[in-house]
């Protein structure tokens, strides 16, 4: 571990604030020409940057959308907040936009999941905001609830839908990516992956579950090349990019899509 064997992919998350629908409509659809690999967006309820009460729009209820819109790009959220959907829930949400996605009779969806931060959304919704270890504690009974529903729906996914954990506290966070994730998504520096990895390795012998197939991701927002070139080669296959409207910086997305093409080629 990690998975070396695969392709460089370009993700792009989109804001989801400050800018109408019908900008990141159009976002959306010119990212997916433009070759972008991944579409995520976030999951919060208020602006995380500008004017705390600006524009915003809602995650899942967007994300079906893209289902239906797109063609090719997988797609989901950076990341999805366990607490604020019951998980079986949350399973039949992933199962359904799987399916809207499924053009060619495989969806696309990646159900990226994390136990949630931003107190707001907790305080303004009505949710407990308990402590992060009560929420790692939620996020990891969720998940084997999601895993456990998606075995029982009628119908079932198209694929095994992807699970991607982000975040990277060694007790609890990286045990849950090595007994449940695909793709492990992190801000961590390239010169700390090896013993991060080393942590998740450890907890998948425990787990006795095989993560050599195991998909590294980080994030490129505010990042150049070299620390690109870095993260490659520490493990990174999956790289993403912080992406604000409505004035999008697209040639900053074509930089970057040629940086993945000289990785791939």
């Amino acid at each position: 571990m990690p998975l070396l064997d695969t392709p460089v992919r370009l993700g792009v998350q989109l804001q989801p604030q400050h800018a109408p629908y019908s900008a990141f409509r159009d976002a959306v659809l010119r990212l997916e020409e433009m070759g972008v690999d991944v579409l995520f967006n976030w999951d919060h309820f208020f602006p995380l940057s500008g004017d705390p009460d600006g524009l915003h729009f809602e995650s899942w209820t967007m994300l079906a959308a893209w289902a239906e819109q797109t063609e090719r790009v997988e797609f989901g959220a950076l990341v999805n907040c366990n607490s604020y959907r019951n998980p079986d829930l949350q399973a039949d949400m992933a199962r359904t936009v799987d399916h809207i996605s499924a053009k060619d009779g495989v969806g696309r969806f990646i159900f990226a999941t994390g136990s949630g931060w931003f107190a707001r959304d907790y305080e303004e919704y009505g949710y407990d905001f308990g402590t992060a270890g009560s929420r790692l504690d939620d996020l990891a009974a969720g998940l084997e609830r999601i895993e456990a529903r998606w075995q029982r729906l009628n119908p079932a996914p198209t694929r095994e839908i992807p699970v991607m954990i982000g975040g990277q506290g060694e007790q609890k966070t990286l045990r849950l990516v090595a007994r449940h994730a695909d793709i492990w998504h992190s801000f961590v520096r390239p010169d700390q992956l090896a013993h991060k990895l080393d942590v998740i390795e450890k907890w998948s012998e425990r787990e006795q579950r095989d993560t050599s197939n195991l998909v590294i991701s980080n994030e490129l927002h505010q990042r150049g090349e070299g620390f690109a070139d870095e993260l490659y080669d520490a493990g990174v296959r999956l790289f993403t990019l912080g992406f604000q409207g409505p004035d999008w910086d697209y040639d900053l997305i074509r930089s970057w899509l040629r940086w993945r093409d000289s990785k791939n080629a």
